[in-house]
């Protein structure tokens, strides 16, 4: 249903684009006369001429279109849009270069930069706006794809969501139409126009143009009629699979010699995607375990003059794909902390574990410090170089954990466990351990090699800031 935007939208944000990159070489330019930045040179240096621009413009159009910026599998969510704008912004500002270098080679590289930086900026901004904007509107009501759903049930209402949600696509909700008495019309989030017999008219009276069927199995069996006769009318038709609860993580219809297959479950990660991941683990942390090494002898003499017992705690934890390995950390603990569990666990009002306490009585004076500044933690970058963890990923968890698990929250096991991760970033330990699955499938979902490096980011910031941290 996002697979194109219509095309009055596509040429609104082509034509805005170039406005804004001309804007951005424009005030770029401003910028170079007025801040008292770079070598001094004659205005007639730094004053465009009208071939400039229009050169800028040109580059910029047929990069974006050669490197599909418009296209919605590259704009379905707000970080790969961003992602794909910063890759054709940045051959676009490359290109721009060279072509000056030819032709004009007399402006100022301050110039150029300020302008690189103008333009990422000003597109960015453009469309988060155009996001924001159009869901708090409900979505577009001119030039918009009218969807009408069939189907009032769950499946029924997470359409709506989905549709809500892209609206800024210019997808737009008309409502529904039940397929039952038993309905609570105030609770959901459009009206119901009718029923299910009643598509062909309303469908006609509304302006419809998306049809989405949203029934459960059992009631498949009646629509034969329906699409046909939705058939004749000028509407997409698009059905729901009543498959969701069986799929893992990704649902995909692919062709097998003309008979469609339903995928429901397949590795997440694409073997260039895991050979990618695998390599960044194993760079980036061998160069923290370089520069951690002096920190890390420290640690180890600090834990032996503090409290008896090894530098070392070697837990069992369950890994990709269930399997289970022994995690690394620096021991925080008196020396037999893990006899002593059942003494500190405790259990909030669902019945659910809290396993961390900020008062645990186990935990030792540098234990407690080392918590605090998570280097409690750095031993599991050898961990991450042999292979067992990633250094972004779910949080591996302890075997007895795994054990009460249900089974949809074993899909977290589906990629490499992590160092840190979306959950981590968001709450640290101030957030129930069973509540970070949620957190683990939205990172696994949206998995990219960006998202780690963003994810990575914010750990600094909330290990500086030791939030949730203990």
């Amino acid at each position: 249903m996002i697979k194109r935007y219509s095309t009055g939208f596509t040429v609104f944000l082509l034509i805005s684009d170039l406005l804004l990159v001309v804007a951005a070489l424009f005030l770029a330019t401003q910028a170079r006369l007025i801040l008292p930045y770079g070598k001094a040179i004659p205005d007639s240096e730094v004053l465009l001429p009208p071939t400039v621009y229009g050169m800028a413009a040109v580059i910029w159009l047929t990069t974006f279109v050669m490197l599909n910026v418009y296209s919605p599998r590259n704009t379905a969510r707000v970080l790969r849009e961003l992602r794909t704008i910063t890759v054709a912004t940045a051959f676009a500002w490359l290109v721009l270069i060279g072509a000056l270098y030819l032709t004009y080679r007399q402006i100022s590289r301050l110039q150029i930069v300020y302008f690189g930086v103008l333009v990422t900026l000003f597109l960015y901004t453009h469309r988060v706006a155009v996001r924001g904007f159009f869901k708090a509107t409900g979505g577009r009501s001119i030039d918009s794809r009218k969807v009408l759903i069939l189907g009032t049930e769950s499946l029924g209402l997470q359409v709506a969501s989905m549709v809500k949600s892209y609206a800024w696509s210019g997808l737009y909700l008309l409502g529904f139409l039940r397929n039952g008495d038993n309905l609570d019309e105030e609770s959901l989030p459009a009206p119901v126009l009718g029923t299910i017999d009643d598509a062909p008219r309303v469908i006609q009276e509304t302006g419809a143009n998306e049809i989405v069927i949203a029934l459960g199995a059992e009631e498949h069996a009646k629509l034969e009629k329906l699409v046909y006769e939705l058939h004749q009318l000028p509407v997409n038709i698009r059905m729901v699979p009543d498959a969701m609860h069986l799929a893992f993580l990704n649902l995909h219809v692919e062709d097998f010699g003309g008979m469609p297959l339903l995928t429901l479950k397949e590795p997440v990660l694409t073997p260039l995607q895991r050979a990618v991941k695998r390599a960044f683990d194993i760079v980036v942390s061998f160069i923290l375990l370089i520069f951690s090494l002096p920190l890390m002898a420290a640690i180890a003499i600090a834990i032996k003059r503090d409290s008896p017992g090894p530098v070392f705690f070697l837990q069992e934890r369950i890994g990709e794909g269930g399997r289970p390995f022994k995690m690394i950390k620096f021991r925080t603990m008196i020396d037999g902390a893990e006899e002593m569990a059942h003494e500190v666990i405790t259990y909030d009002e669902a019945g659910n574990i809290i396993h961390k306490r900020p008062d645990d009585p186990r935990v030792t004076r540098v234990g407690y410090w080392l918590r605090r500044n998570s280097l409690d933690e750095l031993p599991q970058l050898i961990n991450v170089l042999k292979g067992d963890m990633s250094l972004v990923g779910p949080r591996p968890e302890m075997p007895w954990l795994v054990e009460k698990y249900e089974s949809w929250q074993r899909k977290r096991f589906e990629v490499p466990q992590g160092l840190t991760g979306w959950w981590q970033v968001g709450g640290r330990a101030n957030n129930p351990m069973h509540l970070s699955t949620e957190e683990d499938l939205l990172y696994i979902r949206n998995y990219s090699l960006w998202l780690d490096i963003v994810i990575l980011w914010r750990t600094i910031g909330a290990v500086l800031r030791r939030r949730g941290a203990f």
